[in-house]
C-alpha cells in the first residue's frame, strides 16, 4: 500500500516544487581542505550504515503505545481532553500522535536530503563538497528508516506541517549557500536533535528507540559541519549582514516552537482544537519539552557568532538564553556513545539466539 493510502488527513498533490535559483560553483583547488572538516569528511566515510541491517526490523510495536513512552509526553496530557478518553480513545491518541511526530521526522530529513545536495553544489571550498556528499547518503538513509517504520509499523502517515514547510521554503529559496547551513545544518537539525533524544531516552521499545539512536549518531556530525564551516565565514560579513541573519534565525526558532501544536492530530480525532492548544500553552511539562527542544541550537548560534543583541533578547523571551553555554561537542560525544550502546546490546542478544539454536 502506498504513502498516499496512509495519509491521516488528505494531502494535496504528491509532488511539492520549490522554484529557485542559484549559483552552482566547481573549485579547481583541490587541496585547501581544513582540517576540522577533513576529519568530520573522514568520520562521515567511516560511519556509513545500512539501515536494513543495522536495525532489527523484526521487532513490534505495542499496538495501544507503539513507542512505549510514558503518556507525558504527550502534549495534552492531564487536560479535560485527555481525561475524557476512554483506554481505546487513549491508544488511538497515543498511536497518532506517535506518527504524526515520526512523520515529521521523515519529512524533515528530506528536506535535509535535499538542502544537502543543495549545499554540495553551492559551497565554494572542496573540503565541505567532501563532507556534504557524505550528508546526502545519511539523510538519504534517514528517510529510509522513518518511511519503514511508519509504512511496516505504523501504518500510519501525516502530512508535512505547515510550520515545518514554510521553514523548509524558506531555506530553499534563498540563494546564498551560508543561508543553507544556517537553515538546514544549525537550526532544524539541531531541533530534530533534541527532539529524537526525547524518544530515544523515554521509549521502552527498542525497534523505536534504536532508529532514533542510529539517526542521531550522524545528526550529531551534521550539526558540527554547520558550525565549523559557519564559524568560519560569519566573522568576515559586515553587521548588517550578520543581523539579517539573527532576524531570520529568530523568526525561524518561533516557526519551530509552533511546530509542535500538532494540531492536525488533535483535528483528526475530533478533539477541540483550541482547548487542546491551551493546555499546551499552560502545560509547565510542555514549556519544559519546548525550551529543551533548543538545546543544541542556542550555544551553536553562540559559537557561530551570531549573537547579538537581537538574538540574546528573543532567547530570554523565549526561556531558552540559559542554554548558551552547553557544551555542544560533549553531547555530540555522548550521542555516538549511546548509539555504540545500542550496538552492543544488539549484539548480545543475536549471540544469545545463535547459542541457543546451536
Amino acid at each position: 500500500m502506498a504513502t498516499q493510502d496512509r495519509y491521516a488527513t488528505p494531502v494535496e498533490g504528491l509532488d511539492w516544487d520549490i522554484p529557485g535559483s542559484f549559483a552552482t560553483t566547481f573549485r579547481w583547488e583541490y587541496d585547501d581542505g581544513r582540517d576540522s572538516l577533513l576529519k568530520l569528511y573522514g568520520k562521515g566515510k567511516q560511519r556509513q550504515w545500512d539501515a536494513a541491517d543495522r536495525i532489527d526490523w523484526s521487532q513490534d510495536l505495542d499496538p495501544e503505545n507503539p513507542e512505549q513512552l510514558p503518556d507525558e509526553t504527550i502534549p495534552i496530557f492531564g487536560s479535560a481532553p485527555f481525561e475524557r478518553l476512554d483506554r481505546a480513545g487513549k491508544a488511538e491518541l497515543r498511536r497518532h500522535f506517535q506518527a504524526w511526530q515520526l512523520s515529521q521526522f521523515m519529512h524533515g530529513e528530506q528536506g535535509a536530503l535535499i538542502c544537502t545536495a543543495k549545499i554540495v553544489q553551492q559551497v565554494p571550498s572542496m573540503d565541505a563538497k567532501f563532507y556534504a556528499a557524505t550528508q546526502v547518503i545519511d539523510e538519504a538513509r534517514h528517510v529510509e528508516a522513518y518511511s519503514r517504520l511508519l509504512h511496516d509499523k505504523f501504518d500510519l502517515v501525516y502530512p508535512i506541517n505547515p510550520h515545518l514547510k514554510t521553514l523548509l521554503d524558506q531555506v530553499l529559496t534563498d540563494s546564498r549557500w551560508d543561508m543553507t547551513y544556517l537553515g538546514m545544518q544549525v537550526l532544524i537539525e539541531g531541533l530534530a536533535l533534541a527532539a529524537f533524544a526525547s524518544i530515544r531516552d523515554n521509549s521502552q521499545n527498542p525497534l523505536a528507540a534504536s532508529v532514533n539512536a542510529y539517526v542521531m549518531q550522524d545528526e550529531a556530525r551534521h550539526v558540527a559541519f554547520g558550525r565549523f564551516a559557519l564559524r568560519d565565514y560569519y566573522p568576515n560579513l559586515t553587521q548588517a549582514e550578520r543581523d539579517e541573519r539573527e532576524e531570520f534565525a529568530v523568526e525561524a526558532c518561533y516557526l519551530m516552537r509552533d511546530r509542535f501544536q500538532a494540531e492536525e492530530v488533535w483535528a483528526r480525532l475530533g478533539l477541540p482544537v483550541d482547548e487542546c492548544a491551551q493546555h499546551m500553552y499552560d502545560s509547565r511539562f510542555m514549556g519544559n519539552f519546548r525550551s529543551a527542544l533548543f538545546s543544541r541550537i542556542v550555544p551553536t548560534m553562540k559559537d557561530i557568532g551570531l549573537w547579538g543583541p537581537k538574538i540574546r533578547k528573543a532567547y530570554e523571551e523565549m526561556g531558552i538564553i540559559g542554554f548558551a553555554d552547553t557544551d555542544v561537542q560533549a553531547l555530540s560525544n555522548a550521542d555516538e556513545r549511546v548509539a555504540e550502546e545500542f550496538d552492543a546490546r544488539r549484539a548480545e542478544v543475536d549471540a544469545v539466539v545463535r547459542a541457543a539454536g546451536e
